[in-house]
């Protein structure tokens, strides 16, 4: 019998068109149930309600177990879009009090998935954040009427002290930028924005959880899926114990009203931060609840930049506070020793060039130079330095030298605080004077403003501070650091290992003779503090956009110090004038938790004056 090919082809294309057709159907059910996430939400929609268990954010105490941030109960409003229904929207904006306006551009850009990645209209989103219990209250007597709507708990940050809003931060809801980073986050989540809440944000946030709630075929609630038993707690955030002293951080704040500048103290045996005072600054409360993006909108726009924390930000010339540097180079390279005498008679005069400088005797050694903070001495040792050809063959090799020196005790690099936004300052080294003046063809009198602070050389306060804790210690310093301890957890070994600089221990006590000098018989004589034997210098930065910046950096006791401490204030003058008088209060308070009756007019001198009339910004 004759073979029919032609069937026998036919049998092979109908068996093929089967089986596209039964792939078709694997492939559409593989992307409905698998791929396409939606119809899965969908699905489960139906059935079933999720609902974020958000947990509570760690507390904050200060050093001495105040609590200075916790939590209280806010509200967001809820919206699964696609089960809203008749819906009326004028009842529903006179409930929560918004226009009809504000309603529209709140669902429009809750549906743009530029600013909502994980929309659906299956799952609930965040349409109302952070409202108040008094406004939850009103909306709760008339939710029933408005299908698609419910309201989600969570919690907002409340203060017991309203300071420190640089070093506290606040949180934010989260950016498209923040879910692609982080797979915690969702559309309406929160997180910590500047400051200790956003360094600290994954210890402080805890773990989410989920509550399964039951449909019926209404979409109404019956309860509890499994009576509950497929549901994931929260997990609390870590609690943190700050190293601020939430007291001493309010009094600085007192001190530095209507000034702009900065306040760093730190425990020098510790690198414990006791206080971080930028001015001007903000309350933190103003940036919590529904004004928060109005509230920021100021902050940004402020001409005093509130938000801009000059602690660790601001980079200026340390002036004066600079000088125990050098002196510690010079005695550790033998360029001068305690006897060394260089002239000052109006000033450094060499050819031409003239660094002045106030009347005081002459010539001067190095102890009484740190007292009244001469000029000369510190011009003429760093020209030493750089010129001596029997220990340095080059200009170059032995400002090399004293630049590695300078970044040993801190300065010219980021410490490592435990902050975002540090800057590292700047100390430039000799490529950097190649480059400007050509490889060979400068000198000590080129960069001699260097040796006394001015010049190319740039610092935070931060560093000036750290450089007191250093002198204190008398030649090593530890990371500063704001935070005391984390809950259940072990504290980095980055702020527990000192860092020791490239000057011999036994040069530190001369300087630290120096300092107190500066005290009992220098420039620094208005700081002097009853029984606590401070030690300081004074520092009055040259400002070629105004008047000069007043700084200070000192310590106390002399002996075992408790307290290190750096001062700026942008444009006040003499270091005297504004940043001693505010330093030695700083530690004042701190050690004797009081002010002497004899210095209360001082105090309130410096808690009344407005130095930002002479910042060239016009006050508002």
């Amino acid at each position: 019998m004759r073979k029919d090919y032609n069937l026998e082809k036919r049998k092979y294309i109908i068996g093929g068109i089967v089986v596209t057709i039964a792939l078709i159907y694997i492939i559409r059910l593989f992307m409905l149930q698998v791929v396409d996430t939606d119809y899965r939400r969908h699905a489960e929609g139906n059935a079933f309600l999720r609902k974020t268990q958000y947990p509570s954010r760690g507390l904050i105490y200060d050093r001495e177990g105040r609590l200075v941030v916790y939590n209280q109960p806010a509200y967001d409003v809820m919206m699964i879009p696609r089960e809203v229904k008749d819906f009326d929207t004028l009842a529903f904006c006179q409930a929560i009090d918004i226009t009809k306006e504000e309603f529209d551009t709140r669902v429009a850009r809750m549906k743009d998935r530029r600013y909502n990645p994980g929309y659906s209209s299956y799952t609930p989103q965040v349409l109302i954040s952070q409202m108040s219990a008094e406004e939850y209250g009103r909306l709760q007597e008339v939710l029933y009427k408005f299908s698609g709507i419910y309201v989600q708990n969570r919690i907002i940050r409340q203060y017991n002290y309203d300071i420190a809003g640089s070093l506290l931060g606040n949180i934010r809801e989260v950016s498209a930028t923040d879910i692609a980073n982080d797979a915690y986050y969702k559309a309406g989540d929160y997180t910590g924005d500047l400051g200790i809440e956003k360094s600290y944000e994954r210890y402080l946030r805890g773990e989410k959880g989920v509550e399964i709630l039951l449909r019926d075929a209404r979409g109404r609630i019956k309860g509890e899926y499994e009576d509950g038993i497929y549901n994931v707690a929260p997990i609390s955030g870590k609690n943190l114990t700050l190293s601020i002293d939430a007291e001493l951080q309010a009094y600085g704040e007192y001190l530095m009203q209507n000034k702009i500048g900065a306040i760093v103290a730190i425990e020098p045996s510790t690198g414990e931060i006791l206080a971080l005072v930028s001015a001007p600054t903000y309350k933190p409360s103003t940036l919590v609840g529904r004004e928060r993006g109005k509230n920021y909108a100021k902050l940004v726009s402020d001409k005093y930049k509130p938000l801009y924390d000059r602690t660790i930000m601001g980079v200026y010339p340390p002036g004066s506070t600079f000088k125990p540097t050098q002196s510690l180079i010079f005695l550790q390279e033998g360029i001068t020793n305690l006897n060394t005498l260089y002239p000052c008679y109006g000033g450094f005069i060499s050819g031409k060039l003239k660094v002045g400088c106030h009347a005081h005797p002459a010539p001067i050694a190095m102890k009484p130079a740190l007292a009244t903070s001469c000029n000369a001495y510190f011009c003429y040792g760093f020209k030493a330095m750089l010129d001596n050809r029997k220990k340095y063959e080059r200009t170059d090799e032995a400002f090399t030298l004293w630049k590695d020196y300078i970044v040993s005790m801190g300065y010219g690099y980021k410490l490592g605080i435990d902050l975002p936004g540090e800057k590292r300052g700047f100390i430039p080294n000799s490529e950097y004077y190649d480059k400007y003046y050509s490889k060979g063809r400068w000198r000590a009198l080129t960069i001699i403003s260097v040796a006394i602070g001015q010049g190319e050389v740039l610092a935070t306060p931060l560093q000036i501070a750290n450089l007191s804790a250093t002198i204190a210690n008398r030649g090593y310093y530890y990371t500063p650091h704001v935070v005391k301890e984390i809950q259940d957890t072990i504290i980095d070994s980055t702020y527990t290992t000192p860092h020791k600089t490239m000057v011999d221990s036994k040069h530190y006590e001369d300087i630290v003779e120096g300092m107190r000098m500066a005290v009992t018989e220098g420039t620094c004589r208005i700081g002097e503090i009853e029984g606590t034997d401070l030690c300081g210098k004074t520092g009055t930065a040259q400002n070629p956009h105004g008047r000069d910046h007043s700084a200070f950096m000192g310590f106390a006791p002399r002996n075992n110090p408790k307290i290190a401490i750096a001062v700026y204030v942008e444009n006040a003058g003499f270091g005297a004038t504004y940043a001693v008088p505010i330093g030695s209060l700083m530690i004042e308070k701190y050690l004797n938790d009081t002010i002497a009756t004899n210095r209360k007019e001082l105090e309130k001198r410096m808690a009344t004056s407005n130095t930002i009339i002479y910042s060239g910004v016009k006050k508002h």
